[in-house]
């Protein structure tokens, strides 16, 4: 099942590119284990998707806070991240694929003469984490089954929605930011419907960058696109549709959810603040 391995970040981190053994496709891997010995239970884990743009940022984090817990309050634990076989940030036409929950649809290409982009491939990501990985980390470090994390930003965010609905045992913090509620005409409102967490204890942080309401940046008023991006406020509703599912899982027994606002963010450059409250989500001391 591994491909091959190597160093990720100055900070220790460390990938693996893993064969998925039921469709054969290659993930890379990240992972970054704290320094000393691990608690008898094991290590509290964040797992986060999109690994190759939120690794580093995450191992710095926890580098730069983790040894101070009186003035961060954030302990140590094990950062994994699942990502691609490439340099860039992202691999837009595989997230897209793996991050979207079924049945999924299929859009125009990216790019001109590239092959058109799917969704619906969420099922395929998700018995790859719970399974192939989790196995092949096994050999590797012991994870604490009481305090494992899943982080997912915009497709990310969906996707975990998705399989905590679908999942609930897979995890006990769920963190979806700036998550795509609306997507496909919020077919998730149907999984969350039949949600039965079944006296569960979950933990759910749900967030979004201040200029993903319905106004735009300041940098972005007066753009060409401006009327484009107002437009598409309208549909996504990604702050409003954060705060109603926040609301919404707030009054099941066991889920304890909130919502957070990131002031002076957008989509994208909301991201590394997002990580870090991932952090501090799981890994906090009190």
């Amino acid at each position: 099942m591994l491909k091959a391995e190597g160093m990720a970040t100055a900070g220790g981190a460390r990938w693996f590119d893993l064969e998925d053994r039921a469709s054969g496709a290659i993930r890379r891997v990240f992972l970054w284990v704290p320094p000393g010995d691990a608690p008898e239970a094991g290590w509290p884990s964040l797992t986060m998707t999109d690994g190759n743009a939120v690794i580093a940022t995450a191992v710095d984090v926890m580098r730069a806070q983790s040894p101070y817990p009186t003035a961060t309050n954030l302990g140590p634990g094990v950062l994994i991240a699942v990502g691609y076989p490439t340099d860039d940030a992202y691999d837009p036409f595989r997230r897209s694929w793996d991050l979207g929950p079924p049945p999924g649809s299929t859009y125009p290409p990216f790019w001109p003469d590239t092959p058109e982009v799917r969704t619906g491939g969420g099922a395929e990501m998700a018995r790859f984490m719970l399974e192939d990985m989790r196995e092949f980390l096994g050999g590797y470090i012991k994870l604490d089954p009481a305090r494992q994390g899943l982080f997912g930003h915009s497709f990310g965010g969906l996707f975990a929605l998705w399989l905590m609905f679908n999942r609930p045992d897979a995890f006990t913090h769920w963190i979806p930011a700036s998550p795509a509620i609306t997507w496909e005409d919020s077919f998730l409102l149907a999984s969350r419907d039949t949600f039965r967490p079944e006296g569960r204890a979950l933990t759910v942080l749900l967030s979004a960058g201040e200029w993903e309401g319905d106004d735009l940046a300041p940098f972005q008023v007066g753009a060409e696109d401006a009327q484009k991006r107002l437009a598409d406020k309208v549909k996504t509703r990604t702050i409003a549709a954060a705060m109603e599912m926040a609301d919404y899982l707030s009054q099941i027994p066991g889920i304890t959810a909130r919502y957070e606002t990131y002031a002076g963010e957008t989509h994208m450059s909301v991201l590394p603040v997002a990580v870090n409250r991932a952090l501090h989500c799981v890994f906090a001391l009190r």
